[in-house]
């Protein structure tokens, strides 16, 4: 068994790899990175070349790990592309948002890379997939393998849709068996539950490591920061002021209005509160609330669109009513990129000290969540939306509340404890984090060799 990474290995981008298993060569994810734009945002693809690639499996629905399907589909259109139900239906949604996107930003003068595809490739592959249920398994043999392969997919609780895979099959006349966890969270979150692994003992285990450099996740609970949130938002809403939740569009969003949900059937907030919501969140919640009898679930009949929530105004009138009265928005982008609802809505709120501006997930340095939260951390702080207008006094309450899709440190060498692998890849970490995941697994495990590939090298397993 050999294995390769296409994607960054110094960083959370980008997440791609190639597994040769018993003479078949599977391609797991197809990521483009976020912090780059155009060609220089893909995997390398051209490291394939020499490689089988007979079958490719997405694991979810996240750009980081779909975004550059399209793109992989074009350069392998033989290989057969394996994905959850749900992960088909967002990504029919999700990868021509992605293209008309590109377009946009060349259009606008944001960037001059050009699109890697465009509306009329990313909507042809919705023929194309082969979608697989939870603990069904199928077939990921190649044309020159060794004998049977199969692939099974278990619930990975971090988004809708996604799921860990186990390929099982033989090599050399043994039989092996390898588990990829892709990103997994080992607690229940809002709507799903916790993550399903298969039993052990496996070979090769391919290891999420996100929060293996964060200490400080290890010490947040789901439910104690649920509590502080409605808290929270109940102390804005009391001073008469608006709070800005700003999300990611698919699994934070959804996450959120569940909690308001729950906030306002408990009386923690006002049940009247209005509640706007923009973007593609809306259209990804019908997936959520389509597939809610099929896919695990928390509550199955809690449905996204049961929450009260109306849609935000663009401009004019209808938007300074909204503005006019207590309430919450729940928009994207989770981090306020410019040109986005949450940098709208931030611009409008950020002067107002009865406002809150609540963060709900991770904001990468630079960006303009960061730089607000930085801003908000300084006395008399300032934060600049528009050149023209100049830098605004940060007086609105903003707070950064701990919910990930991600298991944290500690619960990812439980993983280990569980399954019992061989030997463990890191996988889609900072190098910080997969320096102490191996740490902390051969301390716990001095019998597991653990490896912390670099892109481009293959490593024989």
């Amino acid at each position: 068994m050999r294995y390769l990474s296409l994607g960054d290995t110094d960083d959370i981008s980008a997440s791609c790899h190639h597994v040769t298993f018993g003479g078949t060569g599977l391609v797991l994810d197809a990521g483009m990175d976020p912090n780059q734009d155009g060609y220089a945002a893909l995997p390398p693809f051209e490291l394939l070349k020499p490689r089988p690639v007979d079958h490719i499996v997405v694991t979810h629905a996240h750009h980081d790990h779909l975004g550059a399907l399209p793109v992989l589909a074009r350069e392998v259109p033989h290989a057969p592309i394996h994905v959850s139900r749900p992960t088909a239906m967002l990504a029919e949604q999700l990868l021509p948002s992605s293209a008309r996107l590109q377009k946009r930003r060349v259009r606008e003068g944001s960037t001059d890379a050009a699109p890697v595809f465009d509306v009329e490739t990313a909507e042809a592959l919705g023929y194309v997939y082969d979608t697989h249920l939870l603990d069904s398994p199928f077939s990921l043999a190649g044309s020159k393998a060794e004998g049977p392969l199969s692939g099974t997919f278990y619930h990975a609780s971090h988004v809708l849709g996604a799921v860990g895979l186990l390929v099982d099959g033989y090599e050399n006349g043994t039989r092996r068996r390898l588990f990829y966890t892709s990103d997994t969270s080992v607690q229940p979150q809002t709507i799903l539950p916790e993550a399903d692994f298969p039993d052990g003992p496996v070979d090769v285990l391919l290891l999420e490591s996100t929060l293996g450099a964060d200490p400080d996740a290890e010490a947040f609970t789901r439910k104690a920061e649920q509590k502080r949130l409605g808290a929270a938002l109940a102390d804005v809403l009391e001073r008469g002021g608006q709070a800005l939740v700003p999300v990611f569009a698919l699994g934070r969003s959804q996450d959120v209005l569940a909690m308001i949900d729950q906030f306002k059937r408990k009386g923690v907030i006002p049940p009247d509160t209005p509640v706007y919501t923009a973007g593609a969140m809306r259209g990804i919640a019908e997936v959520y609330d389509k597939t809610r009898q099929s896919t695990p679930r928390l509550d199955p009949d809690f449905e996204v669109y049961n929450v009260d929530q109306l849609r935000l105004p663009r401009g004019g009138k209808k938007l300074n009513e909204a503005f006019s009265r207590p309430g919450i928005f729940v928009v994207t982008s989770g981090m306020l990129f410019e040109k986005t609802p949450s940098f709208s809505v931030a611009q409008r709120m950020v002067s107002d000290e009865r406002n809150g501006i609540f963060f709900v997930g991770y904001s990468k340095e630079g960006s303009p969540g960061e730089r607000l939260q930085a801003a908000a951390a300084e006395e008399d702080g300032k934060m600049t939306f528009d050149d023209a207008e100049g830098p605004l006094s940060v007086r609105a309450q903003v707070e950064r509340f701990r919910f990930s899709g991600h298991a944290h440190r500690r619960d990812l060498v439980d993983i280990v404890d569980r399954i019992q692998p061989r030997a463990v890849v890191l996988v889609h970490g900072e190098t910080e984090a997969k320096e102490w995941m191996k740490q902390a697994i051969q301390e716990a495990h001095p019998d597991v060799t653990v490896h912390i590939p670099e892109q481009g090298q293959e490593i024989e397993l």
